[in-house]
């Protein structure tokens, strides 16, 4: 916001205005225009809708200096605090305009750029299973910047603790170095309150909030990132906005958002009706029109200025930083007809731009209704793909809760309910999940068996920042400590070094970074396709690679990698016949993993040896 336009906001505060009062009606008053949403466009680009916000807007005119820009339609607010005005196009070339605002007590002037567009090498890479997602909250990853550490007090769990983006930037070299390729931050929206330090409770959509730096800072960090081949995927949240953003009390429509403060409904996680062809409304309302932990104000996408605003949102954030890619919050609380739009729009701007949806759900019919090319449950969303939550919750069933191995080769049947399974983000753990290593049951060894499945299974990894450091937790706010040594006032070991991390830390570290290693190799880790040899109480043995459904023989087969994982507290043998498998005619290349493990082919048969709570993996040719 220009420093004039603050001090004039600040002023018309002190003296009542900028409420959702009424007008006084009195002497008319000439128009204020404070500030205007997005705050730039570009050239060429889709006609944008303005979003201005002012003072004694009612009855106004407004034209913009440009004869060839047209204003199609205007709709204000009847206290003449909002002002919607839709332009017939964006000009071809960049530019300079004026907004401007007549009525009959006088006018005022805002100015407009169209800029350049970036250009495609600088960004809207998208991501895909060749990649390596991880994902860091930025307010707990480092503190780059000191000078914005106003308010922050480490001590409380729910504060602003002082990460920042410049102290992403600052550590590249150890993502780098683990085997990362892809960062997702969660949301850098202004977050005007004591406890938003993670960013979902947005103030103002378009402006990076000061406890994170500024847009100069988010676009370093993608320009960093970059020019190592690395990618940046930015958290958004089209659902809701904070309780304190400026429409909770005042929207620019009166169905801005789905109910007021005083009257909503709650939202509701169970996402069943909404895949349910027998369901109620009554059953889905609250999953998408409901306020979300009864205090976020639910927004209408149904309303098309709404949905509008949302979209022209999301193409700022991708255009300002050159994004490769979107996670979107929530995203079973948005109607589909929304996503339809808001995803093809996307995607018609930026081709390649990869978005992944929150679904949090363990049900794979609930998780794939989602996933773009699904119609079953009504029109396409356009999704490219959801995070795979029905893995994360099988893997935790299977070695923390009992659960047979067989239980994970049994929701990986449900992939045929994709039609792109190999897109799906696979994870051990978030920001809204226990610490996989804290939790009941679990112990390092455990936590091992699992990373190897995740970054070796169908799919992309997502790694949460800490867990490759076994850094403990519980719920949240105790799954969201610092990264120790991310912080000048940290008494912890500095973690992003190897000679200052504890043994423990090392040995995790290590063994993320070597499977990672170990990915990055063996590309049929990352394109392959999957097939599962033998899945019973204890072992789960798949092998990733192409034309699994030939044996060695084939053309072009290329390589097999076998992965075997043995939950037992006692060594496995295991005899699986090649025949009409992946790796009929096949003979072992090398081993790739573990010790004390054994691969061998003897009379048409693979025999395994792995020891207890171990992995092993092997090439095949």
């Amino acid at each position: 916001m220009p420093a004039v336009a603050v001090l004039v906001f600040a002023v018309l505060s002190i003296h009542g205005f900028g409420s959702a009062q009424e007008p006084l009606q009195h002497k008319a008053q000439a128009p204020i225009m404070i500030k205007v949403d997005p705050p730039n466009w570009w050239a060429a680009m889709p006609k944008p809708m303005l979003l201005v916000r002012g003072e004694h807007l009612e009855g106004a005119q407004f034209h913009v200096s440009d004869k060839a820009l047209l204003i199609q339609k205007t709709h204000i607010s009847k206290n003449g605090h909002w002002a919607e005005l839709w332009l017939n196009a964006s000009p071809a070339k960049p530019e300079t305009i004026s907004v401007v605002a007549r009525n009959a007590a006088g006018n005022a002037t805002f100015p407009f750029t169209f800029a350049v567009r970036r250009k495609t090498r600088d960004g809207f890479a998208g991501f895909s299973s060749k990649d390596v997602m991880y994902l860091i909250m930025t307010d707990r990853f480092a503190d780059g910047d000191l000078t914005n550490d106003a308010g922050v007090d480490r001590t409380k769990p729910r504060g602003w603790h002082g990460g920042d983006l410049r102290g992403i930037t600052q550590h590249l070299d150890y993502l780098q170095k683990l085997g990362v390729t892809t960062v997702w931050i969660t949301p850098v929206y202004q977050n005007h309150e004591d406890q938003s330090y993670h960013g979902y409770g947005a103030t103002d959509m378009y402006a990076v909030d000061e406890h994170y730096g500024s847009l100069a800072d988010l676009k370093t960090l993608a320009a960093s990132l970059h020019q190592r081949g690395m990618k940046l995927v930015l958290d958004t949240v089209p659902n809701h906005v904070g309780p304190a953003h400026p429409w909770a009390n005042d929207p620019p429509e009166p169905d801005w958002f789905h109910g007021t403060r005083q009257h909503h409904h709650v939202a509701q996680g169970d996402f069943a009706p909404l895949t349910d062809p027998h369901a109620p409304w009554s059953a889905q309302r609250d999953i998408t029109e409901g306020w979300f932990a009864d205090i976020l104000p639910d927004l209408n996408q149904e309303n098309p200025d709404v949905a509008q605003y949302l979209t022209q949102n999301a193409v700022w954030w991708i255009e300002e930083a050159g994004l490769d890619g979107l996670r979107i919050d929530t995203f079973p609380y948005v109607g589909r007809a929304f996503w339809h739009g808001y995803d093809a729009q996307l995607h018609a701007l930026y081709p390649r731009l990869t978005m992944v949806g929150e679904v949090h759900t363990p049900d794979a019919t609930i998780n794939s209704a989602f996933a773009a090319g699904v119609t079953r449950n009504g029109v396409d969303t356009g999704l490219d793909t959801p995070f795979d939550y029905p893995s994360y919750f099988t893997l935790c069933d299977v070695l923390l809760h009992d659960a047979p191995m067989s239980k994970l080769a049994d929701l990986w049947r449900l992939d045929a309910l994709y039609p792109h399974p190999e897109r799906l983000v696979s994870f051990l753990g978030n920001h809204d999940t226990p610490r996989f290593i804290s939790e009941a049951g679990s112990t390092p060894a455990k936590t091992k068996l699992a990373f190897t499945i995740v970054l070796t299974m169908r799919g992309m990894p997502q790694i949460y920042t800490g867990d490759e450091i076994a850094m403990t937790g519980g719920d949240d706010p105790d799954n969201r400590h610092d990264f120790p040594g991310g912080f000048p006032d940290s008494t912890q070991p500095n973690a992003f070094n190897a000679a200052t991390r504890t043994v423990a830390q090392n040995e995790m570290h290590d063994w993320v970074q070597g499977l990672l290693t170990l990915r990055r190799a063996h590309t049929a880790l990352q394109t392959g396709e999957e097939q599962i040899l033998k899945a019973d109480t204890n072992v789960l043995v798949y092998v990733r690679g192409n034309q699994l459904q030939q044996g060695c023989a084939a053309k072009d087969s290329g390589e097999r990698v076998v992965v075997t994982v043995n939950k037992a507290d006692q060594p496995q043998t295991l005899t699986i016949p090649e025949a009409m498998t992946a790796l009929e005619g096949c003979s072992v290349k090398e081993p790739l993993w573990g010790t004390n493990a054994a691969f061998k082919v003897k009379d048409d048969a693979v025999s395994i040896t792995i020891p207890a709570n171990a992995s092993a993996i092997a090439s095949f040719d």
